[in-house]
């Protein structure tokens, strides 16, 4: 048995799960963005995954209770969030063809670790550690100060995926708003680096030689976790691979020549020695280059253009892993470790020994079970997270102002990209 089937929890876990332990009000309260349903959520798709490939989408529902109801009936292994639609789209085969569409949806993102499988060391494929997780946390930090600064965006959710990556759910007004063509030039602007295959492509990132504000100011951090990450943990340039891959950046054919040489002669010389060797060469923008090359975000640009994208809730279990998606805080993304997020069955276990200390006599209510559970610090970032939105709400509805799309994104617009 491989570890992923040994780790993949039964129908019965997941049944108690979402009986227990999932936070179907708080999920509600972030959707709706109010306490009371409004088409933020009764117009919302929710689709659900099923033991033997079954997908069901185009589920809506009215209420928190309504949802948590039809998840325990069906017991799915995940369900998915996806747009608010002109209907609801459970009335979908009552609608006259072509009326139902989207209309509003979270602008999302999808970090995943396997796209940066051709820089780090340490792991590839699905696995993940709290070495590579620094990859993740370097993007967290460039994505947040760009999308905040560059665009406005203030109501920024991250995820961890439960394996190998993280979502970012982006619920400003404006953001919710925004079509397919400006998703598409949004992600346009913030992506430098492509992942898997592509990573290696020369970066046509620099306007008359210089780098934009957004990217000399990513710049600005990546050197601050290059040298720890690349070059001291990752040891990226050690092995003649990885040099190799590190001499196709540089320009200079004759610097390439004399490097290769320099290295071969020193098989064990460590990336730092090999990066101090390219600093004696005047090669600031190719330095530059490499260092985006193997710090920048890689984004799956596919997950972000479309409103109709699904994307999995917060706190659904990963099938192989058995951990939940959990909110993370940004105070806490350097701290993170993948393996120390709870399992359903390590949260399952501790309800168990927490009834064995209770008075059996006592009331029990199920939907605040999660209180008493490690579950508890992530479910109150999302707490925090919708009570900002709900907040929000409010001051509109008492404000009603005149909706505007954020500058820069007209900017971004008239560029074409």
């Amino acid at each position: 048995m491989s570890s992923s089937d040994s780790n993949k929890p039964s129908p019965e876990v997941m049944l108690a799960f979402y009986r227990r332990l999932y936070p179907f009000k708080s999920l509600f309260t972030w959707l709706n963005h109010d306490h009371v349903p409004s088409k933020l959520f009764t117009q919302r798709e929710i689709a659900f995954s099923l033991p033997g490939d079954v997908y069901i989408r185009y589920n809506s529902f009215n209420t928190a209770d309504e949802l948590k109801k039809q998840v325990c009936q069906l017991n799915p292994t995940r369900f998915e969030i996806g747009p608010i639609y002109s209907a609801r789209p459970r009335d979908r085969k009552t609608l006259r063809a072509g009326t139902l569409t989207p209309i509003l949806r979270e602008l999302v993102f999808d970090i995943d670790m396997t796209d940066y499988d051709p820089v780090r060391t340490c792991c590839s494929g699905a696995d993940i550690c709290k070495r590579c997780w620094v990859f993740i946390s370097a993007a967290v930090r460039v994505m947040d100060s760009a999308l905040r600064e560059e665009f406005g965006y203030e109501k920024l959710l991250w995820v961890y995926s439960g394996r190998r990556g993280i979502h970012l759910w982006i619920s400003d007004k404006e953001a919710m708003g925004l079509t397919d063509q400006q998703r598409k030039a949004v992600v346009g602007f913030l992506t430098v680096v492509q992942g898997g295959k592509e990573s290696s492509k020369k970066l046509n990132i620099r306007n008359g030689g210089k780098l934009p504000p957004s990217l000399a100011k990513a710049m600005e951090y990546l050197k601050t976790v290059f040298g720890a990450l690349i070059l001291s943990d990752q040891e990226c340039f050690q092995s003649k691979e990885g040099y190799e891959e590190l001499l196709k950046a540089i320009p200079d054919s004759r610097v390439v020549d004399a490097l290769r040489t320099k290295w071969e002669a020193s098989p064990s010389r460590p990336s730092e020695d090999k990066w101090a060797d390219l600093h004696r060469h005047n090669l600031m923008v190719a330095l530059e280059d490499i260092i985006f090359n193997y710090t920048y975000p890689r984004l799956d640009i596919e997950v972000s253009k479309h409103r109709n994208h699904l994307l999995k809730a917060p706190f659904c279990i990963h099938p192989s892993t058995g951990r939940v998606c959990v909110p993370l805080d940004l105070d806490m993304i350097e701290k993170f470790d993948p393996k120390e997020v709870p399992t359903v069955q390590q949260l399952l276990e501790e309800l168990d020994n927490l009834s064995k200390v209770q008075d059996p006599s006592a009331p029990r209510e199920h939907h605040s079970d999660w209180e008493k559970t490690s579950l508890k610090p992530y479910i109150d970032i999302l707490d925090r997270h919708a009570q900002s939105l709900v907040g929000e709400t409010r001051k509109d509805n008492r404000s009603k102002p005149v909706s505007t799309s954020p500058r820069p994104l007209s900017v971004i617009l008239d560029m074409g990209l």
